[in-house]
């Protein structure tokens, strides 16, 4: 039944997405930036609602009452597709991902996000490609959205960790504005590099914006590190064996753990 489910995902993918990007084709040239993005972002809200109907895939945010009414950088934890369409749903400011070039010649899904005001880069182009990432997140920062980025670079499996690369600080300081953290535990539901989708709830918690100002690019990013990576371990303590030991009480089960984002929570 889950492989069935898991199958019925991947048609809809295919059966939506193609009139949904054709629609989009029609409509964009007539639309403003932020109406272009609302109604992509309206693929992404649906393909969530599919998700939890389908596979059983629910959703909780912590610490919405975090996010700054300004400019912000999103720095969130990489663990699967679930998150890269989950986000523009959930978030409430345009979000401005960057991307490898290559992207934009994905037939339909591509050719869409190429309608949209994201920042594409040309790997190849080495330091060039980052000061086209500083240009162009600085315009997108002046026009109300918020720039996301993913530092550990690719997916992570559950209960690992990859290395956090500068790129996003260092465009946060260039920028001038605060980074927002954000961890969260996709992997189970949606792993990486598998077909197959697992029911269950995913935990996202986003930080406290971290102030920039006097921060070296290695400092900003050991914070980054340090808040996702702790988080992580208090959102998903069973995924990280030494921390589950640690905290399990008397009865076996894991204790109740604090919520550090406040107590304002959605849930779905």
């Amino acid at each position: 039944m889950r492989f069935l489910r898991s199958f019925l995902l991947l048609l809809y993918l295919i059966v939506f997405t193609i009139p949904y990007a054709t629609a989009c084709f029609f409509a964009f040239p007539f639309l403003r930036a932020d109406k272009r993005y609302w109604m992509a972002a309206g693929w992404c809200a649906a393909t969530l609602a599919v998700l939890r109907r389908l596979n059983g895939i629910r959703y909780r945010v912590e610490g919405l009452e975090n996010l700054p009414d300004g400019p912000a950088v999103v720095l969130a934890k990489h663990q699967s597709a679930w998150e890269t369409i989950a986000l523009p749903a959930l978030l409430p400011r345009p979000l401005c991902y960057v991307f490898k070039r290559e992207l934009l010649y994905v037939p339909f899904f591509g050719w869409a996000l190429g309608m949209l005001k994201m920042i594409h880069i040309n790997r190849k182009e080495g330091k060039y490609a980052f000061a086209s990432v500083i240009r162009q997140g600085r315009e997108r920062l002046a026009e109300g959205a918020w720039v996301i980025m993913f530092p550990e670079g690719t997916r992570t499996s559950v209960g690992t960790q990859g290395k956090y690369k500068t790129g996003g600080v260092r465009f946060a300081l260039a920028a001038a504005a605060p980074v927002v953290p954000i961890a969260h535990n996709a992997g189970h539901v949606w792993p990486r590099n598998s077909f197959m989708k697992y029911p269950g709830v995913v935990t996202v918690s986003i930080g406290k914006p971290i102030d920039t100002t006097g921060l070296t690019p290695d400092q900003l990013n050991q914070r980054v590190e340090t808040w996702i990576e702790t988080e992580m371990r208090r959102i998903d303590p069973d995924a990280y064996p030494d921390v589950a030991a640690g905290i399990r009480g008397k009865n076996g089960k894991p204790a109740t753990a604090t919520d550090t984002n406040g107590a304002g929570a959605a849930r779905l």
